[in-house]
């Protein structure tokens, strides 16, 4: 199998694994919290985005990793990163911190379909060890954000949910 077809295969098996997770253990808890709650569980996990810096670094990713993918990239996971820090941060100034929920999901679903964008014109897929140790990040990290920047949009858009029908419906499940 060539080096294009494995990294295509654990990229999909990547997204295959988030969602069954995602949909038995985290989307039912992300329901049943109020709106708040559940926005600052996803931003705490966007909050490490800063970690995609390391496709700057030399000996961490290849010197045949493409600039054009590696810079996008890791500024944008960086943005991103720092705009969900401000969303927790801001957590108790309710218009900030709606104001930065939305700008860090935007940011990074925005950063995201680019970078899939600017991989595929780089033809990364090709040569995944350009990656270097930086292999990990789209494959087990990228999907879960994905999945979780189209669940807070979907929570953002959703009626707001009182916290004590979240409570009911995870008794009801036995959560």
């Amino acid at each position: 199998m060539s080096q294009e077809r494995l990294f295509q295969l654990h990229l999909v098996l990547g997204y295959v694994a988030w969602l069954l997770c995602f949909g038995a253990y985290l989307w039912p808890r992300l329901r049943a919290m109020d709106s708040v709650a559940a926005q600052r569980a996803i931003a705490t996990l966007h909050s490490f985005r800063f970690f995609g810096l390391v496709f700057l670094m030399p000996g961490v990713v290849g010197p045949e990793l493409p600039a054009s993918f590696a810079a996008f990239a890791a500024y944008g996971d960086f943005s991103t990163g720092v705009l969900a820090l401000l969303a927790l941060i801001t957590v108790r100034i309710r218009p900030l911190f709606w104001t930065f929920v939305v700008a860090f999901n935007l940011a990074g679903i925005t950063d995201l379909v680019f970078d899939y964008y600017h991989a595929i014109q780089a033809g990364l897929p090709a040569q995944p060890g350009a990656l270097g140790a930086a292999y990990a990040i789209p494959i087990l990290y990228v999907p879960i954000l994905m999945i979780t920047h189209v669940a807070a949009f979907y929570l953002l858009l959703r009626p707001r949910l009182k916290a004590k029908d979240g409570q009911a419906f995870l008794a009801a499940r036995g959560m």
